[in-house]
């Protein structure tokens, strides 16, 4: 299988804009477009799929680019051990956001009694950093919660599980989660104003034929 790689939308769009109405053969399944060129076959998802499945006997981009350009309204939620953030998207447009900081120690590698000491406080600063960005993340996404047609999350994996498992509300943010995600450093509001490349970014494979 060809390696994917995600690529900024507005650059997907250039690219398909150069080979549409092209010979070949175009198939729209399961939320991605696959081009059949003479040289080339481009498979193309975009980040929020795409709901059009048909199949055209020539090089036809238009739903595809439909799908890349749609402004999909997006919940975001990134902790990791020295902040969190949670953010609504409209497109590129970060409509809502609230960021927060909070100290968790690193790892101990020492033993004895100080070592479990140490263990104890680092687990109380991660609960405490949980705790608050469950309460971002509800006091920003909920009342969103009609309008948001993804949620995507990003950071650490085990720092995002704890936050939303601390409270029950935040279960149906969880179920718009999807299956992307996203490597960050600490969130900040540069980290969220800088987002949308990668937020929107489309999965993209090219194989020669």
């Amino acid at each position: 299988m060809p390696e994917r790689r995600f690529i900024g939308r507005r650059n997907v769009v250039l690219r398909l804009a150069a080979i549409d109405g092209e010979p070949g053969r175009s198939v729209y399944a399961g939320g991605e477009a696959t081009f059949e060129r003479e040289h080339e076959t481009l498979a193309v998802r975009p980040a929020f799929g795409m709901s059009h499945e048909a199949v055209y006997e020539r090089v036809r981009v238009g739903p595809c680019v439909e799908a890349l350009e749609r402004d999909t309204v997006v919940g975001v939620l990134l902790v990791r051990l020295g902040g969190y953030a949670a953010a609504v998207f409209v497109g590129d447009r970060l409509d809502a956001s609230k960021v927060g900081t909070r100290l968790v120690h690193s790892r101990h590698r020492a033993g004895g009694s100080s070592a479990n000491r140490f263990r104890r406080r680092r687990d109380e600063q991660a609960a405490a950093l949980h705790e608050a960005a469950a309460a971002t993340a509800a006091r920003i996404l909920l009342p969103r919660l009609g309008d948001l047609q993804a949620v995507v999350l990003g950071g650490d994996r085990e720092a995002v599980r704890a936050t939303l498992a601390e409270r029950a509300d935040l279960a149906a943010v969880a179920t718009l989660a999807v299956d992307r995600f996203l490597t960050v450093p600490d969130p900040r509001l540069r980290v969220l104003e800088a987002l949308p490349y990668d937020l929107f970014a489309a999965a993209v494979s090219a194989t020669e034929r």
